[in-house]
């Protein structure tokens, strides 16, 4: 699954609007219009890919970073604390880790949140198997999150999210 496709299900899991999108990437440090975020949602297999705009890396961490800062609000310093830099780009290919910590984040899920999403979208984890996959990447018990893991995720997130509403 490429950073496009993981937008765009998280979109659709979250229900999240177009002009809300733009203020997430603006959130996150990312100019993009209205028009913008239409031609990043535009699926790669489809017979219009050529005008979609490609997601890399760094776009894709300030969308989730905005996502938190949208969800959550901005976090002020605390008095006397300096104001840390911002955190680097992921190095790793992999966004599928970075994904589920974030959305984590955002949404203010709980370890058993999480094992419940998982377990909604059709895949059981342990609490240590969760816990490998939120570590940070070169910690002795990290594991890669797999593209059909986090497909199971968003799932999940879609059940949960869209039934509440409904």
């Amino acid at each position: 699954m490429d950073n496009n496709d993981l937008i765009i299900r998280l979109r659709y899991a979250l229900d999240i609007k177009n002009t809300d999108m733009v203020e997430i990437f603006k959130l996150g440090g990312v100019e993009v219009t209205k028009a913008d975020v239409m031609r990043i949602l535009i699926k790669t297999e489809s017979a219009d890919a050529e005008n979609q705009i490609k997601c890399n890396n760094k776009m894709f961490d300030a969308f989730l970073n905005g996502f938190i800062i949208f969800k959550r609000g901005k976090q002020e310093p605390k008095p006397g604390m300096p104001t840390p830099p911002p955190a680097p780009a992921p190095k790793s290919p992999n966004v599928n880790n970075l994904l589920l910590k974030k959305v984590k984040i955002a949404l203010s899920l709980t370890t058993e949140d999480m094992l419940d999403i998982l377990d909604e979208g059709g895949i059981a984890v342990s609490k240590g198997e969760l816990g490998a996959l939120l570590r940070k990447e070169g910690h002795k018990n990290y594991k890669e999150c797999k593209d059909g893991f986090a497909r199971r995720f968003l799932k999940g997130l879609a059940i949960r999210y869209r039934e509440l509403k409904d």
